[in-house]
């Protein structure tokens, strides 16, 4: 029985921090990964932690043996293995609550999720304090015991932390790997009790683990009911949704707040960034579109810039960088993104950048991970990277977000590309919340780009796509921006900016602007 319980132990620890891990992934889905909501997750599972190991102790001294052990541990099982079951109407709600932008069906519906976790995890984390009570026989190992207990459960917490986020989150899904996970520990009590001969429990956890496992097969846990959808699945980084409406196909990503990429079998004009990205180049001196050559997109998605830029420049070559391949694969199936002028790297974009044996008349970075761009493109080093990557000529151009009233994220990264780039532009695209940061390897000035839009609308060669964004860019312009701090690799506030623009959002309007 000892080696058992060791073995119980180890799977414990696994399931434990699979439960958590399947919690956050559950609720970034629906809710996004905004860092408030992570830290809510983390301190409410923590809490639970604390709860079990607490609960455990008292309950292995007032019962010291392994038919209770298991049962807490069955029943954290069986608990755990039902929440997806319970919570699958509860997760549609707040999917079509945070379409609306719903804040009480929201708030209501990731509190509710975060409570039914509640219970299996505090069962589950008495196994430890259970464990050592029944293992340990004379005082002078408890040292020995509860140190060997708690490195088997931390091995199997690395597990737990490896398993579903590599492999099964991916592979089945979310829901599937909570409920699985439910169902191992569930049949491991099962096996403890049977060794314990307790044969009533065994019946009635085994029927509930029968259950589970009709569940596990043939249940149905898709994420969203969006209108238009035609396709969803979870890959490594992201819940992925397709969606249809009026001839045009949209890419949307776990909470759904922003556009992606977007598909029109006779449209190129979106009204997006993705054009926007384009008009980089022409804040040069005397530009034509045929003296773009190479065009590097960070954050490729389904390729609406790479589909647009292969129609405005004429022989470009676009080197895509997107770090989800599952999303490359939607691009080719769902949004044409199928040029030969494009190649494809499945990897993170400043790695991918920074090893590139390319120079680039464009550089665009559209790589946020909503409502977030990774900080690691946000900082001096980064850009500095790009200003090499750049031929004498070429433009920097960067998606950034903000808030009505709110330019502090823009300040901060125009602020910090100065540092390094000697022309900085900015333009609001307008009826959204982006704007489009363009940096210049060479001084230029608005007034270039007006001479080149002129000269390019008087050509009939000129892709009507390219002469309506560079329009869009002239009018929006804005004046400049307010020096603030200069982001680094060691210290690059987003998160705590970007928090406080998803503040402004709530307060003064919607999200879907953010794309």
């Amino acid at each position: 029985m000892r080696h058992y319980i060791s073995f119980t132990v180890f799977f414990a620890g696994m399931t434990t921090l699979a439960a958590e891990f399947g919690a956050s992934r559950l609720l970034q889905m629906r809710f996004g990964s905004v860092n408030l909501v992570w830290a809510i997750i983390i301190g409410l599972i923590l809490i639970y932690f604390a709860a079990g190991y607490f609960l455990g102790g008292r309950q292995a001294d007032k019962s010291p043996h392994p038919e209770s052990m298991f049962t807490f541990l069955a029943w954290g099982g069986a608990t755990l293995g039902l929440i997806p079951i319970v919570a699958q109407p509860i997760m549609l709600a707040a999917a079509s609550a945070m379409d609306t932008l719903n804040l009480g069906v929201i708030a209501a519906s990731f509190l509710v999720t975060l409570l039914l976790f509640s219970l299996p995890v505090t069962l589950l984390a008495m196994t430890s304090p259970f464990a050592i009570r029944i293992t340990l026989k004379d005082t002078e190992q408890a040292g020995n015991v509860s140190g060997d207990l708690y490195a088997l459960s931390t091995v199997g917490s690395v597990l737990g932390v490896f398993l579903p986020t590599l492999l099964l989150f991916p592979l089945i899904g979310t829901s599937r790997t909570i409920l699985l996970f439910g169902l191992l520990i569930l049949l491991v009590a099962l096996g403890g009790l049977g060794m314990e001969r307790r044969w009533s429990k065994v019946v009635l956890f085994g029927l509930w683990a029968l259950a589970l496992a009709g569940f596990l097969f043939f249940g149905d846990f898709h994420v969203k009911d969006s209108p238009g959808q035609v396709f969803e699945s979870e890959s490594q980084y992201n819940y992925i949704e397709v969606q249809q409406s009026n001839g045009f196909t949209l890419l949307r990503l776990n909470d759904g707040q922003g556009v992606h990429s977007i598909y029109h079998p006779d449209q190129l004009y979106y009204n997006g960034p993705w054009e926007q990205f384009l008009v980089g180049p022409f804040f040069n001196p005397d530009y034509a579109p045929e003296q773009v050559e190479r065009y590097a997109i960070i954050g490729l998605a389904a390729g609406t810039s790479a589909r647009q830029a292969s129609e405005v420049f004429d022989s470009v070559m676009i080197d895509g960088f997107e770090i989800d391949g599952e999303i490359v694969a939607v691009g080719r199936e769902y949004f044409g993104m199928t040029m030969p002028n494009l190649n494809v790297y499945v990897e993170d974009g400043r790695w991918g950048l920074e090893h590139s044996p390319q120079k680039y008349n464009l550089i665009a970075v559209d790589a946020y991970r909503p409502p977030y761009i990774p900080p690691h493109m946000t900082t001096q080093e980064f850009f500095q990277i790009a200003y090499d990557h750049l031929t004498e000529d070429g433009v920097l151009a960067i998606n950034v977000g903000r808030a009505p009233g709110d330019r502090s994220l823009i300040d901060g990264l125009a602020t910090t590309i100065a540092t390094v780039f000697p022309s900085i532009h900015i333009m609001d695209i307008p009826n959204t919340l982006n704007s489009i940061v363009y940096a210049s390897k060479q001084p230029t000035s608005a007034e270039d780009l007006l001479r080149n839009y002129n000269t390019l609308s008087a050509r009939n060669n000129v892709h009507p796509l390219m002469l309506t964004a560079m329009s869009s860019t002239i009018v929006n312009l804005q004046p400049g921006y307010e020096t603030t701090q200069v982001f680094t690799d060691d210290k690059a506030p987003i998160e705590w900016l970007t928090n406080n623009l998803i503040v402004n959002f709530l307060l003064h309007g919607d999200m879907e602007g953010l794309q």
